[in-house]
């Protein structure tokens, strides 16, 4: 272990073994201005994709419970946290909250790289809290975020 990278999820896998490009796990780089650069379509993987490193359903998970939700869906589920179970939840969120007492939180960067740099790090270290649960902001659906989306939902299978 050298530290921390500057990219912080792993890179972009794509399968150029069968005639055409086969996107197996997006990472840090854009695929729609890879598609745009290169002139090609990338395809989703199918069936006959190649396993990857890091395409499993369930990957990138701590041992307490990754829990994506909605942005919109946030305040009412923060609302109804029980104050028991406050010390026991850890946040990472983007918008600012109104957290019960107890509750571990961590603001989440709002570009999309930046979260990326931090992803692993940040999640071992509420991990390391003892929590049962992570809740996480659910990231925007923009192109540039579909590493840390692909991640987050590996980490919450």
């Amino acid at each position: 272990d050298a530290g921390p990278c500057p990219v912080g999820i792993e890179s972009t896998i794509v399968d150029a073994s069968r005639g055409r490009l086969v996107l197996l796990r997006p990472g840090m780089l854009d695929v729609q201005a890879l598609s745009a650069q290169l002139g090609v379509v990338f395809e989703a993987a199918d069936a006959q994709a190649p396993k990857a490193s890091g395409t499993l359903e369930s990957h990138y998970a701590p041992r307490a419970k990754v829990v994506l939700v909605n942005s919109l869906d946030l305040p009412a589920r923060l609302a109804h946290l029980s104050t028991d179970d406050a010390p026991h939840t850890a946040l990472y969120v983007r918008q600012p909250v109104q957290a019960p007492v107890g509750t571990h939180l961590q603001a989440m960067p709002h570009n999309a790289a930046a979260c990326a740099q931090e992803l692993f790090a940040v999640l071992r270290q509420l991990d390391s809290m003892g929590v049962s649960s992570i809740w996480v902001e659910a990231p925007p659906t923009e192109p540039a975020w579909d590493g840390v989306r692909d991640r987050l939902t590996r980490a919450a299978a």
